[in-house]
């Protein structure tokens, strides 16, 4: 590795550590901003690891496909906003496929791309750096914290889209007249259809000759597995889509683990304070 075995550690324990703490601070989360910047977080962390066990150019490959599908998602969290009434806050949507279908079905795809759905721009690129971890990885723990990553990926996206377009009206005022406007419609239209075709063609551009990935049977559908399951398990359990019954948990993630506070906000609240 160019990094050292000792750095190559060191950046593969705070790249999993980011992509666990990231998808479960989303989960308990109820600003839709917050939760998409979160994902973009957790993706950021699995660039780190597919640089920490030396695979750089799957690295760049998955930041470019995250490019495309992160940028439809967050034009149409834009379009949601601006259409409810300029209110971020997830409960006080609900039921908005019915104002808003062109953007559903395009914000969907988007969350279908980031979990990593085949055929889908974020399948190409994240499948490859799994597979390839599975192959290459340092030991059991590292492959178990990977699935479960991707995992609660699978989890915040559903989330935000049953309380978006699927759950109970919450209560917020919503106008679709946003779908006439070509000017915010347009542009997601086109990075939808990115989102379609990215995967394949940058994967043709990237790595002209295939890459030969020997797996054995239960490890090469265990992404897909975890993904199954992960759907199965946020769709049975409303109350996690609801997270206010959580108490203690949702405010200690809510306040992310407490790190704001732990590395700057106590130390410049003591120090302004004297000052």
């Amino acid at each position: 590795f160019i990094l050292g075995e000792t750095c190559s550690a060191l950046l593969l324990f705070i790249s999993i550590m980011t992509m666990f703490m990231s998808g479960v601070v989303a989960i308990f989360e109820y600003d839709l901003k917050k939760i998409i910047a979160l994902s973009t977080l957790s993706q950021l962390g699995m660039m780190m690891f597919s640089i920490s066990l030396g695979l750089y150019e799957l690295a760049f490959f998955h930041l470019l496909t995250h490019a495309l599908f992160k940028a439809l998602l967050f034009l149409c969290a834009g379009i949601l906003i601006h259409g409810a009434g300029n209110t971020q806050d997830i409960r006080s949507f609900g039921g908005l496929s019915l104002n808003f279908p062109l953007v559903t079905v395009c914000m969907n795809l988007a969350n279908l791309s980031l979990c990593g759905v085949p055929f889908l721009a974020g399948f190409y690129s994240k499948d490859l750096i799994v597979e390839l971890a599975c192959q290459y990885s340092w030991g059991i723990f590292v492959l178990f914290m990977m699935f479960i990553c991707l995992s609660l990926t699978v989890l915040y996206s559903v989330r935000l889209t049953y309380l978006s377009f699927v759950g109970p009206y919450g209560g917020g005022t919503s106008i679709s007249v946003c779908e006439s406007d070509y000017s915010l419609v347009g542009p997601v239209v086109i990075l939808s259809f990115t989102s379609l075709v990215s995967g394949p063609i940058l994967s043709w551009l990237n790595f002209p000759a295939p890459v030969l990935i020997f797996l054995p049977v239960f490890l090469k559908w265990g992404a897909l597995f975890f993904v199954g399951v992960s759907l199965l398990v946020m769709l049975s359990l409303q109350g996690l889509a609801y997270s206010y019954k959580w108490g203690a948990v949702s405010k200690f993630s809510g306040l992310m683990w407490f790190l704001p506070w732990l590395t700057g906000q106590g130390f410049s609240m003591k120090t302004l304070k004297n000052a």
